[in-house]
């Protein structure tokens, strides 16, 4: 079968590159709880949105009352995280074999652009491209999990993962698209949507960088093993 000309153009060098890009992805999770320690009130993480950390003014929002002095962390980080989601998805289709796994690939890239759209358009300053920028990974990252479910070089149980990951995210999507939050509150069942692709970056990032050298040929599916020179 002909290599699909995407998988032929990967970038080859630096291999642990994409990978330890998508490890980085923690920093998303960490600068959650920095943020919302210095709220002027007790931030929920039920409650209150991960868009509220990155407001940049105090008042009323949505009902709720919004105050981050560190806003300016929190969009830095949604910035860092978009453009490791970007670049980490472009360096690792070197692991792609087939048009599947570069097409769920192109979606987790698509998905890190808007995150760093999110980023640089807070929730307060121009909603309409701040809400494109949450939609985007809402959509297309969950389902780029999916598909790097099915066609990803990756063992079996992280498949599972992925596959249940995309999937539990998107139930929880339609959930929050209808208003309703499963009792979890604005803020939790948003959580449930944004946080998979994240985590998944940061587990498939460290299971990458764990797993040693790749063994397998440059494009087109296993190679024979790499034997020590004599």
């Amino acid at each position: 079968m002909k290599t699909p000309s995407a998988i032929r153009r990967c970038p080859q060098r630096h291999p642990k590159l994409g990978p330890a890009l998508y490890a980085s992805s923690i920093q998303f999770f960490v600068a959650q709880v920095v943020v919302a320690q210095q709220w002027l009130h007790a931030y929920s993480f039920s409650r209150d949105t991960i868009s509220d950390l990155g407001n940049t003014s105090c008042g009323s929002w949505n009902g709720r009352f919004v105050c981050s002095p560190g806003h300016g962390l929190m969009n830095a980080s949604l910035v860092a995280l978009g453009v490791t989601m970007a670049l980490g998805s472009v360096f690792s289709c070197r692991f792609a074999r087939n048009r599947g796994s570069v097409a769920g690939l192109a979606a987790m890239a698509a998905s890190g652009l808007g995150v760093v759209l999110a980023g640089l358009f807070p929730e307060n300053s121009i909603p309409a491209l701040h809400g494109l920028g949450t939609a985007v990974p809402f959509v297309a990252g969950n389902a780029g999990l999916i598909i790097l479910a099915f066609a990803y070089d990756l063992p079996v149980p992280l498949r599972l993962y992925s596959f249940l990951s995309g999937m539990v995210a998107f139930l929880a999507l339609v959930t929050y698209a209808s208003g309703h939050f499963a009792g979890l509150g604005e803020g939790g069942i948003e959580r449930v949507v944004a946080y998979p692709q994240a985590v998944w970056l940061v587990v498939v990032g460290f299971y990458r960088l764990a797993r040693g050298p790749d063994r397998r040929a440059r494009v087109g599916g296993p190679g024979p093993p790499v034997r020590a020179a004599t």
